[in-house]
């Protein structure tokens, strides 16, 4: 049996003729910037967040940085983050001028670990970043509350935790801002990169929509420098189509989430997701952590199965970010992380015979 770590071939088919046609219609109208899609996908957002102001932009890395650059974000500046988190999250502190400080993560949900974020905190620090990792929250009353003391700005890395919800409010609705993530193997994916910034304060959602444009309004009039971070029409298009959706297939991610929780009870080497009781989770990623994870991921590559690892090296043992003096050992549960942990197929169009599959295979290495 194959069974790879994504097939986007099979969420695409059932909605193929859909897709094309609203591709079709941006294609005709020859509005690809800043088109109708584009405002009606942020005004549907809005209704599926329950948030105050949507602004399309060009990735998830643009909606961090296009964030950080709104809220004066700059050199001299710090800001509080996980080190066990893809690249963007730190990068666009960096890109900014501003120096990440990371807080270590709980090895239980992979998320940082708000019990240590108020150590983190100096006269310098500017936001806190917490990334709702692998399709789960962060513990954001925790979060909100050390940011309530110290007066800071939350921007929620929410990339991959669309229509997951938090003591049930929803995600990038709870913080300063959100930024999700439209990338291909989201859980909301479009037709390349997307992204998208949602905020319950009216007035920074009109400045970030300026931020996005090059810090101009009205055109050819700069109040700010900005970035050139627009939702291209036919990906905010394609997610008109796909918005509807989402939650059937995030309900499958979850069933399937609960059948490897099944398969994998009283299997000790596996240590499987934890999802706190007062979240829901998407599974964006179903993420294990095993013993010999090397070995088990090319044993399970023999048999046919896709996995992936995220992510094997956490942010303060990236060498681009040697100057902030970090060594192995500052941050031990991101360090056991990136060495145990290995991601299984997830995805909602995967067959309950797949699945007993890939779980099968991962206990017989193991016995």
């Amino acid at each position: 049996m194959k069974v790879p770590l994504l097939d986007l071939q099979a969420q695409y088919a059932p909605i193929k003729d859909q897709i094309l046609l609203a591709v079709a219609d941006v294609m005709a109208s020859c509005q690809f910037i800043n088109g109708p899609a584009v405002r009606q996908f942020e005004q549907a957002m809005c209704a599926y967040t329950g948030a105050a102001a949507a602004v399309g932009v060009s990735s998830g890395t643009d909606a961090l940085l296009c964030g950080l650059m709104a809220l004066g974000v700059g050199p001299g500046d710090e800001v509080i983050t996980t080190p066990y988190t893809f690249f963007a999250t730190a990068g666009s502190i960096a890109r900014v001028g501003a120096r990440p400080v990371f807080v270590d993560i709980e090895l239980d949900t992979f998320n940082l670990d708000a019990t240590k974020l108020a150590a983190a905190v100096t006269p310098r620090t500017k936001a806190i970043m917490p990334v709702h990792l692998f399709g789960q929250m962060a513990d954001m009353d925790a979060i909100m509350a050390v940011a309530a003391k110290h007066n800071l700005a939350v921007i929620e890395d929410a990339a991959q935790s669309i229509g997951t919800t938090y003591k049930g409010r929803p995600c990038g609705t709870i913080g300063t801002m959100g930024c999700f993530s439209f990338f291909p193997s989201k859980n909301l994916g479009t037709l390349g990169d997307g992204g998208m910034i949602v905020t319950g304060d009216k007035a920074l959602g009109e400045t970030l929509a300026i931020f996005r444009n090059h810090g101009s309004n009205p055109k050819y009039y700069h109040k700010w420098v900005g970035g050139n971070f627009r939702l291209d029409t036919i990906h905010a298009a394609a997610l008109l189509v796909k918005l509807p959706h989402l939650k059937q297939w995030s309900d499958r991610r979850r069933a399937n989430g609960a059948l490897y929780d099944k398969h994998f009870a009283g299997c000790d080497a596996v240590k499987t997701p934890v999802i706190r009781p007062y979240n829901t989770s998407i599974y964006n990623q179903y993420v294990i952590r095993v013993p010999r994870r090397n070995e088990l991921m090319e044993f399970l590559k023999q048999a046919g199965i896709g996995t992936e690892v995220y992510y094997p090296v956490s942010m303060h043992l990236q060498e681009c970010f040697a100057y902030l003096g970090h060594k192995r050992g500052d941050f031990p549960n991101a360090e056991l992380a990136q060495d145990t942990s290995l991601a299984l197929p997830i995805y909602g169009e995967l067959t309950e015979a797949q699945i007993a599959y890939v779980a099968g295979k991962v206990k017989e290495f193991f016995t």
